[in-house]
């Protein structure tokens, strides 16, 4: 009996390897361009079609250098203090959630790098079950390894949810703050990356107690860790001209020496001279789905 009990678990056990190796992603596809949909985006038209609602999402991908290095910075303080340190999997912040788990007595999302949310957003599902787990930390170990961190942190920017129906900095910005991502201010990027932990509860339309707490304190430490000048937050003036209209987005796309951001040293670095984010920009053409691409 206990020999026929092995024999199906080993047979089970193989015969998921195989179903997971059949079905892995390539990720290797997403060096280049952006992808069409993610399975968020299609859990989330499932709902809505579900509801008897309209399925279309605000989707507009763009390129690293077309996103605000406000955003960018603002983003890895507030959610992946150590994206470019770890190797995909942050070990000392999960030993950290699980910790806190166990004295609130409940499992919660902390702990995750930004690999690993890219991972989820792409190819998984928000469930908490152990064998999705398992499957992330794989995927994001293929991300890690495909993929420059540049490029890892270009896609995350393009499909997390920024509010409700709305994916990625572009559209998150022109649907808040009729700008592009390019134009966004410390203030604005700060209270777009403060949602990213929950967006459809923390508006940035509506920003409550909390999301308002969170963006004062990315602000701080983006101050503190010198991304920002103080007197660039203090003296910040609210835009005059009315919002761009669509015919005067469409222009030359803009570069990171457009954005207001001070020049700051990259953390990626050669043996001759120290590349900045302020000049760094992609090749890469953004690829759009339910809208027309940005300028």
């Amino acid at each position: 009996m206990i020999r026929r009990a092995l024999v199906v678990i080993v047979i089970i056990v193989i015969a998921y390897a195989a179903y997971e190796w059949i079905t892995f992603p390539n990720v290797v596809e997403l060096k280049q361009g952006f992808p069409k949909t993610t399975s968020f985006m299609e859990i989330r038209r499932a709902e809505l079609r579900a509801e008897g609602k309209d399925d279309t999402l605000q989707y507009m991908p763009v390129p690293y250098g077309w996103i605000s290095p406000y955003l960018r910075r603002g983003v890895l303080v507030a959610e992946d203090n150590g994206f470019y340190e770890h190797s995909g999997v942050d070990t000392q912040a999960m030993r950290e959630a699980l910790e806190r788990d166990w004295k609130r007595k409940k499992i919660t999302h902390g702990g995750s790098t930004i690999t690993q949310q890219l991972a989820k957003n792409l190819y998984l599902s928000p469930s908490r079950n152990p064998l999705r787990k398992i499957r992330e930390y794989f995927i994001t170990m293929a991300l890690e390894r495909h993929l420059t961190k540049k490029r890892i942190l270009e896609l995350y920017l393009n499909v997390v949810e920024m509010g409700e129906r709305v994916y990625g900095a572009e559209a998150a910005s022109q649907f808040y703050f009729h700008k592009p991502a390019s134009a966004l201010s410390p203030r604005e990027a700060a209270l777009l990356a403060g949602c990213l932990p929950n967006p459809q509860v923390m508006v940035a339309s509506e920003p409550d107690k909390r999301l308002r707490a969170r963006q004062r304190m990315i602000l701080a430490r983006l101050r503190r860790w010198g991304y920002l000048v103080e007197s660039e937050v203090l003296t910040e003036k609210k835009p005059e001209a009315p919002p761009q209209t669509d015919t005067a987005l469409q222009q030359t796309p803009p570069s990171d020496t457009a954005s207001p951001a001070p020049t700051v040293t990259e953390t990626t670095t050669t043996t001759e001279t120290t590349t900045t984010e302020t000049t760094d920009t992609t090749q890469t053409t953004p690829v759009t789905t339910t809208t027309s691409p940005p300028p």
